[in-house]
């Protein structure tokens, strides 16, 4: 089930219906959003079932934060072969952005020299990070944030109390992947409480313990997700007070949004040390 983006769902069907479907299509737009679900309907429409497990469909994913030339090799071997089962195959690449130069130029001569019937599907919060030449070649979908009308129908259809969808709504931002991690691991809300109480804790701490957080938290796998949860924080804090009149409050609550983000780019999509991004990142709080 898709959850919003009608706009772009009715697009796609009507490619489907009228026989005109593009070799590569890019979806562009924040993280959790719903656009691999999106995706992964849209095969399914081509395919008339589930595109998991279909001899058919393919999906590549980052690697230790990159996507390398030997899986678009692979791919592009794949490619090649003759449909199994559907009259054509599929592949969806997720956080294409992380593609290495060589395997996007790899990728482009796939795009270049077609064999037989494919669709591709890249989906990428970073579209500047692929090549010109790879991005003249997909036709681009971008997604936005869905209404709270939509997330809120969904979840009453899924039984959630009133008041604990309104909670969640808040702190979803529109975001329906966001919204159903909510829903499906009340762990993850309780550990979005306890990850606030702690960035109040760390803004009033000296500025060596501080830098001690963040080597420890440098070494966490879940440090993009710890930096997402800071990220909403801050922005519905901001939200909250847009009306206010205390404007050197405000900018700096910007100036701590901008360098979270830019904290959560440097991190999910380049090599940085981690330890000496966060503690840039810690001179702000």
């Amino acid at each position: 089930m898709v959850i919003g983006h009608q706009k772009q769902w009715q697009y796609l069907k009507r490619m489907v219906d009228s026989g005109k479907i593009p070799q590569a299509l890019l979806f562009s737009g924040q993280e959790k959003l719903g656009k691999k679900k999106v995706a992964l309907e849209f095969i399914s429409l081509l395919f008339k079932e589930s595109p998991i497990g279909h001899p058919d469909f393919l999906l590549i994913e980052p690697k230790e934060r990159q996507i390398k030339i030997d899986q678009i090799r692979d791919l592009s071997w794949r490619l090649s072969l003759k449909p199994i089962k559907s009259f054509l195959k599929a592949a969806i690449i997720d956080q294409a952005h992380l593609m290495t130069i060589e395997a996007q130029n790899c990728f482009l001569k796939t795009l270049e020299e077609p064999r037989g019937e494919t669709i591709l599907i890249l989906i990428t919060e970073y579209p500047n990070f692929l090549l010109p030449t790879i991005l003249s070649r997909c036709e681009i979908l971008k997604f936005y944030p869905v209404k709270n009308e939509e997330l809120r129908k969904f979840s009453i259809e899924k039984g959630i109390e009133k008041e604990k969808i309104e909670k969640i709504l808040k702190i979803s931002f529109g975001k329906p992947g966001l919204l159903i991690d909510f829903l499906e691991n009340p762990g993850k809300l309780k550990e979005r409480e306890e990850r606030e109480r702690e960035i109040i804790k760390i803004s009033n701490l000296p500025l060596w313990a501080r830098f001690q957080y963040a080597k420890d938290l440098a070494g966490k796998s879940n440090l993009k997700e710890v930096l997402e949860i800071w990220l909403n924080y801050f922005r519905a804090i901001l939200l909250e007070k847009c009306s206010s009149s205390n404007i050197e409050h405000l900018a700096k609550i910007e100036k701590i949004l901008q360098k979270i983000q830019r904290t959560i780019f440097l991190v999910s999509t380049t090599n940085v040390n981690p330890r000496l991004a966060l503690e840039i990142l810690m001179l702000e709080l």
